[in-house]
Parts: C-alpha cells; sequence; structure tokens
C-alpha cells in the first residue's frame, strides 16, 4: 500500500493558522471519543465484575448445605473466597481508575485548548506584523520616488505627477486633489487616473470639490480655479459613487511657508482597511510638506533666477548679464561687421541726495531714472544698472553720431524730471554720459568698458552734466594700459626678486670716498636694466613702496657687511624710501634687525626722503625722525630747495644731511642765480650744523666749483655711476 502524499505546505499565515486549527480540532475529537469508549468499557467491566461477585456468592451459599468431605469443601470454598475478594478489589479500584483516567483527559483538553488559543493569538499577531510589514514596505515605495533635486524643485507640478503614478500603483486611487490658495481665491490641482468619462470629471469637479473644501473646512462658495491631470490607469475605473476620499489639512504651524498650500485629498474606490488608511494619511502628508515646499522653493528659485540677471532696486538687468550680453553682441556685431554703441550714466552728485533727504529719497530718484531710461530707448537696446547711480545703456545697430545723439536727448530728458523731496521741495538731478561705439572706438569687452569709463570721466572732468566720448581720452587710455601692464611687471619682478640695488658713489669735497647712494634697478629677463625712474611713481601709486624698500634695504646691507668683511675703509650707505614709510610700513625696523644681525653700526646708514614726501605731512615727518634717532639712524633731505617754504623745513625738523636739487647744481656755471643760491643755502646748513650733499655732478668744472664753494660731498655721473656692486 503506497503512503499517503504529505500535505502541501501553507502558502500564508492565515493558511497556516487555518491548518493548526484543523489539526487541533481532530485531536480535541479523538480524545473526545477515546474518553467515551473508555467510559463504556468502564461500564461493561463494572457490569460484569458485578455479574460474577453475584454468581460467587450465590454458589458460596449453594455449598453451604452439601455435605462432602472436610477435605475437599476446604480447597474449594477457599478458591471462590479468593475469586470473590479478588471482585472485590476490582470493585473498589476501577471508579478510582475511571476517575484518574477522566482527570488526565481533561487535564490533556485543558493543554490542547491553551495551546490552541496561544497559537491563535501569535497567528494573529504575525499575521498583523507582516500586514504591517507590507504597508510598509509599500509605504517606502512611494516616499523612495521623493526626492528634491534641483530639476524637480524647479518643474514642481511634473515632479508631484510622477508621484502620484507611483502612489497610484501601490495604493490605487481614482482622484487625487491639491488645494491652493492664490489671492483671493482657490486652486484647485485635479489628478484624474485614466481618462475618465465626461461625466465623472463633472461629478469629480463639483461633489468631491465640495467634500474637499467641507472638510479642509473652507467656505462652500469659494471661487475655485481648476487645472486637471491625467494619469496613466492601472486597472478598469469604478464609478465615481462608490468613492472614499481620505484629506490631509496643512498643519497650523506659525512661519509655515508652504506657498499657499492648503491641503490634498485621496479619493478611491477599494476602500482601504483602517492600517491602510493610516499609511495612506502618512503619505498624504508628507505629500503636503513636499508639494508646499517644492512649490515655495521653486518660486524662491524662480526669484533667485531672477535677480541673478536683475537689479532688485530698479527692475533693470544688473552687471553680470551685461556683461554677458556685451560679450555675445561683440560676437554678433563682429561677425555681421555692425556697430553698437555703449552709454555709460553717471548722477552727478547723487550722494548729496542721500546725505540731504536719505536713501529712501536717493532710491525713488533711481527707480525714476530707470523708468525713463526704459521709456527713452528702443525694444532691441538694452539698459542695465551697474551699481550706485551707474547706468549703462548698449545701442544696438548705432555708430557714434547716433549715439551722440541719443546721449544727449537722455542727458536733456534726465535733467528735466523732477523729484520731490521728504519736505515737500522740489529738485532736479543732472547727468554725465560716457560713450564708445564698436569698433571704431575699441573692439574687446575690456576696451569698450575701459573706453566709455573713460568718456564718462571726461564728462566728469569737464564740469558735469555733458557728454564724454572715448575720442578725447583715447591717449589716457592706453597710458592706463600700459601702466597696468608696468604694474604687474613690477609684482612679478619683486616675488622674482629682480629688483636690486645699484651705488653711486659720493665723495666728500677733499675728494675722499664718503658714502655709497643706493638705486633701484629692474632687471628684465631678457638682461636688460631699468632705472628707478622709470617706475617709481607705479610704485608709490599701487602701494608696492614697501615690498620693494625692503628688497632694496635687505641687499645693499649684504653688499656693505661684504665690504666690511673685506676689509675696506667704512662708508656711509645712503637708501631712499618710499612716501609710505612715513605712515610705520616696518621697513625701518626691517633695517634695524638686519643691523643688528650683520653688526653693521644703525649710524651707518643714511634714510633718504624727498622733499615733497617729507613735508606732505609734518607731524608724521616729525614722528618718523624721532624714530629715526632712537634706533641710530641718520636722515636726509633729498631735492632740497624744490619746494615752496624751503627754509621753514629747515626751522621746523632737524636733518643730518640736505641734498640740494640738481637743478640748481646743474647750472651754477651758467647762472649767477644758481650759484648764489647753492652757496648761500650750503653756508645756511653749515651754520645750523646740516651737512650738504650736491647731486647732478657732471663735469670736472662744475667740480671744482663745488669745492671752492665749499660744499661738504658731491655726486655725479662724472664722479661715478651706478653699478651693481660695491668698490
Amino acid at each position: 500500500m503506497n503512503a499517503a502524499a504529505p500535505p502541501p505546505q501553507p502558502a500564508s499565515i492565515a493558511e497556516l493558522r487555518l491548518y493548526v486549527l484543523q489539526r487541533f480540532a481532530s485531536l480535541l475529537e479523538g480524545q473526545m471519543r477515546t474518553q467515551a469508549l473508555s467510559n463504556a468499557i468502564s461500564q461493561m467491566v463494572a457490569g460484569v465484575q458485578s455479574d460474577v461477585m453475584l454468581n460467587l456468592r450465590q454458589t458460596l451459599a449453594a455449598l453451604e448445605p452439601i455435605d462432602m468431605p472436610e477435605a475437599s469443601r476446604g480447597p474449594l470454598l477457599a478458591g471462590l473466597e479468593q475469586a470473590l475478594q479478588r471482585c472485590r478489589n476490582l470493585e473498589a479500584a476501577l471508579p478510582l481508575l475511571v476517575q484518574a483516567r477522566q482527570r488526565r483527559g481533561a487535564d490533556n483538553r485543558s493543554d490542547l485548548l491553551s495551546i490552541l488559543l496561544r497559537f491563535d493569538d501569535t497567528a494573529q499577531k504575525l499575521s498583523g506584523t507582516l500586514v504591517q510589514k507590507d504597508l510598509l514596505e509599500r509605504q517606502s515605495a512611494v516616499l523612495e520616488q521623493i526626492i528634491l533635486s534641483h530639476e524637480n524643485v524647479t518643474q514642481w507640478k511634473l515632479f508631484v505627477q510622477n508621484i502620484l503614478c507611483s502612489f497610484q500603483r501601490i495604493f490605487p486611487f481614482q482622484f487625487f486633489f491639491i488645494a491652493f490658495s492664490e489671492g483671493h481665491g482657490l486652486s484647485l490641482n485635479l489628478y484624474y487616473v485614466g481618462n475618465p468619462s465626461a461625466e465623472n470629471k463633472q461629478l469629480a469637479r463639483e461633489r468631491l470639490t465640495r467634500q474637499m473644501l467641507h472638510e479642509l473646512r473652507l467656505p462652500s462658495d469659494s471661487a475655485v480655479d481648476i487645472e486637471e491631470f491625467e494619469i496613466e490607469p492601472m486597472e478598469p475605473q469604478k464609478p465615481i459613487d462608490d468613492v472614499e476620499m481620505i484629506t490631509v489639512a496643512v498643519p497650523e504651524i506659525h512661519n509655515l511657508n508652504l506657498a499657499g498650500l492648503l491641503g490634498v485629498a485621496y479619493a478611491s474606490a477599494h476602500h482601504p482597511e483602517p492600517q491602510e488608511i493610516a499609511i495612506i494619511r502618512s503619505i498624504l502628508a508628507v505629500m503636503v510638506m513636499v508639494v508646499g515646499s517644492s512649490k515655495a522653493l521653486g518660486r524662491t528659485l524662480s526669484e533667485l533666477e531672477y535677480y541673478s540677471t536683475h537689479d532688485p532696486l530698479t527692475g533693470l538687468h544688473n552687471r553680470r548679464y551685461f556683461g554677458e550680453m556685451l560679450d555675445y553682441e561683440v560676437g554678433r556685431s563682429t561677425r555681421h561687421r555692425h556697430e553698437f554703441s555703449l552709454l555709460m550714466l553717471d548722477l552727478d552728485d547723487f550722494k548729496d541726495v542721500n546725505d540731504t533727504w536719505g536713501h529712501p529719497c536717493g532710491d525713488q530718484v533711481l527707480r525714476r531714472i530707470a523708468e525713463c531710461l526704459l521709456l527713452e530707448t528702443r525694444k532691441g537696446d538694452l539698459t542695465a544698472r551697474l551699481g550706485g547711480d551707474e547706468f549703462i545703456l548698449m545701442l544696438t545697430e548705432t555708430g557714434a553720431a547716433g549715439a551722440q545723439v541719443a546721449a544727449e536727448k537722455l542727458r536733456e530728458r534726465l535733467k528735466g524730471i523732477s523729484y520731490t523731496a521728504p519736505d515737500g521741495k522740489g529738485f532736479h538731478v543732472t547727468t554725465s554720459v560716457g560713450v564708445v561705439t564698436f569698433p571704431h572706438d575699441a573692439d574687446t569687452v575690456s576696451d569698450l568698458m575701459a573706453g566709455v569709463d573713460m568718456g564718462l570721466y571726461r564728462a566728469k572732468a569737464q564740469g558735469k552734466d555733458g557728454v564724454g566720448t572715448m575720442q578725447a581720452v583715447g591717449a589716457q587710455v592706453r597710458h592706463n594700459r600700459l601702466t597696468r601692464d608696468l604694474v604687474e611687471k613690477l609684482r612679478l619682478a619683486l616675488k622674482e626678486d629682480r629688483v636690486r640695488p645699484f651705488f653711486q658713489p659720493i665723495y666728500s669735497g677733499s675728494g675722499e670716498l664718503y658714502a655709497y647712494e643706493t638705486l633701484a634697478r629692474l632687471h628684465e629677463p631678457d638682461g636688460q636694466t631699468i632705472s628707478a625712474g622709470a617706475f617709481i611713481e607705479t610704485i608709490e601709486k599701487y602701494g608696492m613702496g614697501r615690498e620693494l624698500d625692503r628688497a632694496v634695504v635687505g641687499h645693499a646691507l649684504h653688499a656693505l657687511k661684504q665690504r666690511m668683511l673685506a676689509g675696506k675703509a667704512p662708508v656711509k650707505l645712503f637708501i631712499n624710501l618710499s612716501v609710505q614709510e612715513l605712515q610705520g610700513r616696518g621697513v625701518v625696523g626691517y633695517a634695524e634687525q638686519l643691523c643688528a644681525e650683520l653688526q653693521i653700526p644703525p649710524s651707518t646708514l643714511v634714510f633718504e626722503l624727498l622733499e615733497r614726501d617729507a613735508i606732505g605731512d609734518m607731524t608724521h615727518t616729525r614722528s618718523f625722525l624721532t624714530t629715526l634717532r632712537e634706533k641710530g639712524f641718520l636722515f636726509a633731505l633729498d631735492d632740497f630747495g624744490s619746494g615752496y617754504n624751503s627754509f621753514h623745513y629747515l626751522r621746523e625738523l632737524s636733518f643730518d644731511f640736505v641734498k640740494i636739487d640738481g637743478a640748481f647744481v646743474s647750472n651754477i656755471l651758467n647762472s649767477r642765480i644758481d650759484h648764489s643760491l647753492v652757496r648761500n643755502l650750503t653756508h645756511l646748513c653749515q651754520d645750523i650744523g646740516i651737512q650738504v650733499v650736491a647731486e647732478f655732478v657732471e663735469s670736472e668744472p662744475l667740480w671744482q666749483a663745488l669745492r671752492a664753494m665749499g660744499m661738504d660731498y658731491a655726486q655725479g655721473y662724472h664722479l661715478g655711476v651706478p653699478t651693481p656692486h660695491m668698490p
């Protein structure tokens, strides 16, 4: 006989629970039948035992009158008594056995029932857990689609539609609503699954919309603007009468910016279970935040994109956008050989408006100016605010003559605008305009911007309220460009340590070597040497004097130390300083440190400043001289006599040396006046304890003439040219 096939494995917790309940019921039924059979057997045994006892008693009673030998009667009666006693014992034990069997059966049934109840409870909990896990997995599948990227935020409607497609596949619905507060009305995004009939759409618009308004606690007569979307269906649609709606409103949280979102609603004909409803509500709550945040972020990004190219005060395009368009227009006009012009406008004395009536009044002026510029320019032109009170216009396909006319027209138009001050009084503002034309004046973005700026500068310099062109300042633009090139060349030279000192000897009146003056020289990569006169003004203008002074001081002191180590006669070292050192840039401190390290007496160094620099700020000059003397250094006033009140400085300031301006010295052989001035200046300084140095000694007769008048020291190309080494 073939063995019975094993039962199939349960496919779910519910099937397992049913299978176990059936098996337990079968066991209980079998036990009950066994108990009934046991009771029947017990009853049968009791009956048979009772009959046997009765028969034994009757047999004993029947033997009493019968006469038989004692040897036979004794064993017979003893056997019958023994059998009867066993029956009595059985009669006494049988009820106990039945009772014990009944108690055991009751205990087994109780145990089985307890196990059955506990299994059923565990199965139900496990079933609930598995259901909850399934719901959570379905919830996660929806939430995984919610990713707030830049693209999703900027296209939030499509983003929401894609989320709802995933939502509908996992938690099927027929309709989905999103309500916004827009102005004085209500904006409703209605999402259909598939393409419902016109009747169902109308029912959704009317009945379901009213239901949503009621659940969101909004007035039933609210003006509703409905925008409809369709989602691809996953299954046949059901009648709208079977739809059940779940609505989630926006939480009332202060300062929660959700772009006017009021709530969302989910309408389904599937009648979800309570657990499903809880999950759907949690997803809807997330949808509220996602939709509101996406719309708010989208609006913010749109505003950021707008203000990245527009000026927030005037609404005009900003400098960044104008730069991009100017670059594009240069390329376009180059390809098509077109002209275009730039007009840069700057309000004259606009700071006075802000200082007199405040910035709100100034802002009002700027907005009026912007409005006027937009009205007065053509559709294809570009108007932008560069910043402050500067505006710029790009006039496409406009030559120099047309730009000049437009600039004059705008200037007159802006001057005619009347503004009202906070005190009720009227005032006007004039404008200066710079003009540049492509490609006549410039053909690159940088040149165009530099040219129009220079044109504006010229208009300001000519008295304001005028128009300036690049033609009048072309040479200045070229000079500025060359200057900027030189600045970068100097920065690189200082960085690469290519600015070094040259040394020019200074001799005493007796003809002995007394000192050297350090003169900065720029070494070009090609070996060319450039003197300081070609770049010193640029150095000072662009704030590189400190780096120059440190470079010259460092190299000069090391050269002086090498001369001392060679055992040569001691000399003084004259070092030129930039005017920036008067502001305490630290070069003197650097020199003091080097002197200490190299063991050079500070009195060996004589720092020079030009007369025009030293007298520019008497307070700082006095402080500077005090610092020099405290550190042990000496001071020389260079180009003495070039100022308008040189004798006043001799009285107010105490110098160690005065170097007479070479313009006087070089002409003493030809001019009696210059000869007298140099001689008298020399004697005057000597009388008050100041030593004198004559510059520009270019010939032997000049040198002899200076010695004859008692000059203390002299220097010039006749006595020695500057060299890179200190002899």
